[in-house]
């Protein structure tokens, strides 16, 4: 399966915004999912390593399933399904559909192959196809479900990119998913604090005044509201490397103190010393990339950090972690620009040198807050099965904001609110310093 250079450029300017017919953007959409597996093997695409990642060919599936379960059955005349029994194999958690298949053991399906699942999302593109030329996006409950469904899909794109690269790391041979032929930048931009002064602010994804600009948001973004968010400082770039390394070699996890009680439970229980991909020999730190074994970069931002490895981080710094409210106020005129999948490079970048005020805030890595993952005030969960989509997951998770290399240009918004558990540290994760005016 290859995509040549051209499919790969009118791919970018589609997932970038460029205005185009609704077959044409949903064409591009699923043409970059199967770029991203181009050049794996199909051995790659069955290994599950852990139950929090999913193999690549049941990413390929569920996202079918979604347009299939939520689109075609319910609205597409004379559409069945070629596989009755996907209908449970690739639910993932919506539990008012039925049935799902056990998350942890999504591994050990090695049937329907990886040639019937590519079969499967054939059948699925012709129905879409049929279902738009029919006209039925005229439908608003359609065409909402028709652009869920999307950007549904671009979420499973940045999560088959971070679960590959768990699964090609548990390899010895670490295998090279693409080359990439940059060399360390010894470089470093200053860090520096931009201020922000008191203020009562709209926080939010507004439906009617930016409808125009960009009329998706994921239910979770809303409603606008106002919140009092007093003065702070936000650092001008991400944490880099090798500011982590000096955190680690000033034994930072070695320093109960620094720690939230559950993180220190796992740097003890779990032996944690370095981010997730480090690791050490004679002396010398290298890290597992998506592009093989590298030397740690000190100019590029850490990543891979759980919550509680950025919040010890911030703590050691005599700084803290940004609220989701301080961040959003910061991202609310910074351009939505940034290093994202579409770069082809897998793996975050340095901040622009000399770059005036706030640098990295998009792409690169996405940016733990200290925000739990919860309601706005006035938030209700839409009925049916797609009200299971986001509301169901509103507890024991922390807030993230701006992306990440893995994710999709014209995915993010300043509004857009990722969530994952404090442990987790398979993402694309780094961290922003904030502090007290």
């Amino acid at each position: 399966m290859t995509i040549d250079s051209t499919a790969i450029e009118s791919i970018r300017a589609i997932a970038e915004g460029a205005t185009e017919s609704d077959l044409v953007r949903y064409r591009g959409i699923r043409t970059w999912t199967e770029h991203i597996v181009s050049p794996l093997a199909v051995e790659d695409t069955v290994v599950q390593t852990m139950p929090d990642v999913s193999p690549t060919k049941w990413h390929l599936a569920h996202t079918s399933w979604f347009f299939e379960t939520f689109l075609l059955t319910p609205h597409l005349t004379g559409y069945r399904s070629p596989q009755p029994i996907f209908e449970s194999l690739f639910n993932s958690y919506y539990n008012s559909v039925g049935a799902q298949f056990s998350r942890p053991e999504r591994g050990l399906l090695s049937r329907p192959t990886l040639a019937e699942v590519l079969e499967y999302r054939r059948v699925i593109d012709v129905g879409i196809a049929q279902l738009i030329e029919r006209g039925l996006l005229d439908n608003s409950a359609c065409r909402a479900i028709f652009e869920l469904g999307m950007r549904h899909e671009q979420q499973h794109q940045e999560l088959m990119v971070t679960d590959l690269k768990h699964v090609l790391s548990q390899n010895l041979v670490e295998p090279i998913y693409r080359e990439r032929a940059d060399a360390p930048n010894s470089l470093v931009s200053p860090l520096e604090w931009i201020a922000f002064p008191e203020q009562v602010c709209e926080i939010g994804f507004d439906k009617s005044g930016d409808a125009e600009e960009s009329p998706f948001s994921f239910d979770n973004e809303g409603p606008r509201h106002r919140v009092l968010v007093g003065d702070f400082e936000l650092a001008t770039r991400p944490v880099t490397a090798g500011e982590y390394l000096a955190f680690i070699d000033d034994g930072g996890y070695r320093t109960h103190s620094l720690w939230l009680s559950e993180g220190w439970a796992r740097v003890r229980d779990l032996g944690w010393q370095a981010p997730l991909y480090w690791r050490e020999d004679d002396g010398a730190w290298t890290q597992f990339t998506l592009s093989g074994r590298r030397p740690i970069d000190r100019s590029e931002p850490v990543t891979h950090l759980s919550y509680f490895e950025a919040d010890a981080f911030a703590r050691w710094a005599g700084a803290r972690l940004p609220t989701e409210f301080e961040w959003e106020v910061a991202a609310e005129d910074v351009p939505v620009e940034g290093r994202f999948a579409e770069s082809n490079r897998f793996h975050p970048g340095p901040a622009p040198a000399g770059a005036p005020g706030l640098t990295q805030m998009y792409g690169d890595v996405w940016q733990w807050t200290q925000s739990a993952y919860g309601p706005y005030p006035g938030y209700a969960p839409a009925e049916g099965a797609l009200g299971e989509y986001n509301g169901k997951f509103m507890s024991g998770q922390m807030v993230l904001r701006g992306g990440s290399i893995a994710t999709p240009a014209g995915h993010v918004r300043p509004t857009y609110r990722n969530f994952w558990h404090p442990p987790t540290r398979f993402q694309f994760s780094g961290v922003r310093l904030a502090r007290k005016r």
